[in-house]
């Protein structure tokens, strides 16, 4: 029993065996890890092929996105098509809490571990199954990644919609993955509270077809909410292109007058307080309907000062800014050092490098040192 302030792991004793790879399942699974869980990463003899997504440090098979998803975990090498590694496999599902995999079902059935038959090894698993699409629609079983699915959802005609090239493009992050591994770990968590209020273990399917449209559509469903529609799909503020950020003097800079009064406050304080004042903005509908007018000055206004200027100013009157950072300085950010949100530590064959800590934070729990990724079948002879 973990009691009150005793700064043990939440999910401190449960054990999960993870024959996830790449980015969705091992998303899910990090989280579990991070929270405690004793997680066991299964791998075929070549590893996951994450491992060589990119170039590592030293050591082949440690890329930085696999060190990224994998903090934490064990790695076990496991031949499936080898009988005696199917005991072993067997033995582990018999003793855990969790089995979570991505394997399509006709796949992990011909081998063996489908739900019924690890059910019979173990009533009281949750068997997590993370699937492209979800079971009894027309694309059940066909496989899934992240660029297919941004593409089914809509993601793909996003930017068009916002700067007029009708080509359909990816967003540049592998979101769709990563929302379905966000997906199943509160699912997994949720099915583990469940277990203990009624001894009962479960078979749990996440879709990450269903997962991301839910994600996409929660503010772009939009007009088609109705039956009939009363519009388009889109929300009309997320797609407005005028709605970018500023250029200044010196960079560029995100201002976010929400409310609509914000508009002509914002371009007073920016230095044109006669605009401002413009008795038509004294009605919300004007305000709203001179949209790309009131960015456009707000942007000829921005340029005239450095984005330290314009962010003192807005600041100071509590409207919501901030400078837009590249990718390659946000690791520099001070306000993510202050946090600590990045950890330095050493990596018993890389050498120094950063983590990412979980970003939540827990009154009664803290973690302690981010452990490393594990090297391929690092844990063999300990599981």
């Amino acid at each position: 029993m973990i009691r009150a302030g005793d700064n043990r792991p939440m999910l401190e004793g449960i054990k999960v065996i993870d024959l996830t790879s790449v980015v969705f399942g091992p998303y899910a699974t990090q989280i579990l890890a991070d929270h405690g869980a004793e997680v066991t990463k299964i791998e075929a003899p070549g590893g996951d092929v994450y491992r060589y997504s990119a170039r590592a440090a030293q050591t082949p098979g440690l890329a930085p996105g696999f060190i990224a998803l994998n903090r934490g975990k064990k790695s076990v090498v496991l031949d499936l098509k080898d009988a005696a590694h199917v005991d072993r496999l067997r033995k582990m599902l018999s003793e855990a809490d969790v089995f979570i995999h991505n394997i399509r079902k006709a796949a992990i059935e011909r081998l063996g571990f489908g739900y019924e038959a690890v059910k019979a090894l173990n009533p009281e698993i949750i068997y997590v199954h993370c699937v492209g699409f979800a079971s009894g629609g027309p694309y059940d079983g066909l496989q899934a990644y992240d660029d297919v699915i941004q593409a089914a959802t809509g993601a793909t005609s996003l930017l068009p919609r916002v700067d007029g090239d009708n080509r359909p493009r990816y967003l540049p992050s592998l979101i769709a993955d990563k929302v379905a591994g966000l997906h199943a770990a509160y699912a997994t968590q949720a099915a583990i509270i469940h277990r203990l209020r009624t001894g009962k273990g479960q078979h749990v399917e996440v879709p990450m077809f269903e997962a991301f449209a839910s994600f996409m559509l929660k503010e772009h469903l939009d007009a088609k909410t109705f039956d009939p529609p009363n519009g388009d799909a889109g929300y009309s503020r997320q797609v407005d292109p005028d709605r970018q950020p500023f250029q200044t003097s010196d960079g560029w800079i995100s201002i976010v007058p929400y409310v609509p009064q914000h508009f002509p406050y914002v371009i007073g304080l920016l230095g044109d307080p006669e605009m401002a004042s413009e008795e038509r903005f004294k009605d919300v509908r004007a305000i709203m309907s001179a949209g790309p007018e009131l960015y456009q000055r707000i942007g000829e206004l921005t340029k005239a000062k450095t984005t330290n200027e314009c962010l003192s100013i807005l600041r100071e009157a509590n409207i919501p800014c901030m400078p837009v950072t590249d990718l390659d300085d946000v690791i520099d950010d001070p306000h993510l050092h202050d946090s600590g949100f990045f950890e330095r530590s050493e990596h018993p064959t890389e050498g120094a490098l950063f983590q990412m800590r979980d970003p939540i934070r827990y009154g009664d729990w803290s973690a302690g040192p981010l452990p490393h990724a594990p090297l391929l079948g690092e844990h063999d002879e300990e599981v």
